[in-house]
């Protein structure tokens, strides 16, 4: 086993420490239980090399679905609590969205980004914790196209578009017994006759049950995108004061958001829990990678990716997390045809990264959490 890094280790205890402080006088009595499930999360993200964006590279680069369709498993296990949880109860709730020209747009863009920056929503928090410069890149991009993607959401939002909410159509058990079919037939499909390995499902199973904590301790299921969102306009939003006038912004909720601590707000909260967890399990267990070069290459790739993802994900509602997992797991068409509409940007993407620098070629053997 490798030696801790002391200095990266002392710096993601300090984070912590600053983060719990931030948090201690907003009153909100989920917001500490919050941090502690999503930092158990990027540790585990980390020490099970856990991710989603390597599974999408061997299965269209060399039709090798084991990957892609053992994290089938999580929404199936989260929708277990999610649907019925979240339809019999009144203080939980569940992650409905329309499937209409601006998830159909939005989720090819993310799958794309998603191949250039080598990571998803929660791997490019996940592998900037463990000290990757290449997500350290693509980071405040996501954030930036995250804000660039509300300005336009409003719009698209307008145009036509169908709800299918499964528990609404056939009640929560019925709604319930559909979703895990349709979770069941994907992941068939994504196999092909293949075996899923032992650890890839253990791992997701493990990532499963975190995730379910964090839908009983916050009232909704666990997403990514729009907190980083929220990180970007808080970023953005001293130097373009225009931006709280805006559609998106102006909506009585998320115009408490920006007003607001940052920390208050769920997603945001998670996702520095989630990058802090990742770095103390890094640091601890000698995983650190901040000494691996970027390249300028590199760079622009991660940069592009980063800022496709925030755009995509804003305009589809998501990442793997919120839009695919987090979707799925609540019964709502939107999460499987994301699943589905993203497979052609991220083909796309897969083509045009030894522009960037990166293979094309895919590892099959397991999730890796670098490539998440």
């Amino acid at each position: 086993m490798a030696r801790p890094h002391r200095v990266g280790l002392a710096l993601g205890l300090t984070g912590t420490l600053l983060v719990v402080l931030a948090i201690q006088g907003l009153g909100d009595p989920a917001l500490l239980p919050l941090l502690g499930v999503t930092m158990a999360l990027g540790v585990a993200f980390t020490l099970l090399d856990f991710g989603f964006t390597g599974g999408y590279r061997a299965f269209l680069a060399e039709g090798d679905g084991r990957v892609l369709g053992a994290g089938f498993i999580v929404p199936a296990l989260v929708a277990l609590v999610v649907v019925p949880v979240g339809t019999l109860t009144e203080d939980h709730g569940r992650f409905v969205a329309p499937v209409g020209l601006s998830l159909l747009i939005g989720a090819p863009m993310f799958g794309m980004g998603m191949m250039l920056a080598n990571g998803c929503g929660s791997g490019t928090l996940a592998a900037a914790g463990q000290g990757s410069r290449r997500m350290w890149v693509a980071l405040p991009f996501f954030c930036l196209g995250g804000v660039l993607g509300s300005l336009v959401l409003p719009s698209t939002l307008r145009l036509p578009g169908v709800t299918v909410d499964f528990p609404a159509l056939f009640g929560p058990w019925g709604g319930l017994a559909v979703t895990e079919v349709l979770l069941l037939a994907g992941a068939l499909a994504v196999l092909r006759g293949q075996a899923p390995s032992r650890r890839a499902l253990v791992s997701g199973a493990m990532v499963a049950a975190l995730a379910v904590l964090v839908f009983l301790v916050t009232g909704m299921p666990w997403g990514i995108t729009l907190g980083l969102t929220l990180w970007g306009a808080k970023a953005v939003a001293p130097v373009a004061p225009a931006l709280g006038a805006t559609e998106f912004w102006s909506d009585p909720g998320m115009a408490q958001m920006l007003a607001g601590p940052v920390f208050a707000m769920y997603g945001a909260l998670g996702d520095a829990g989630l990058l802090l967890g990742a770095l103390v399990a890094a640091a601890a267990s000698g995983r650190l990678r901040h000494g691996t070069p970027v390249g300028g290459r590199g760079a622009a790739g991660a940069a592009l990716g980063g800022l496709l993802m925030g755009v995509g994900a804003r305009l589809s509602f998501g990442c793997n997390i919120g839009a695919f997992l987090g979707g799925a797991a609540s019964g709502s068409l939107h999460g499987f045809v994301w699943f589905l509409a993203v497979l052609p940007g991220a083909a796309l993407g897969l083509r045009l990264r030894p522009v960037f620098g990166l293979s094309g070629i895919a590892r099959p053997a397991r999730l890796r959490s670098s490539d998440a």
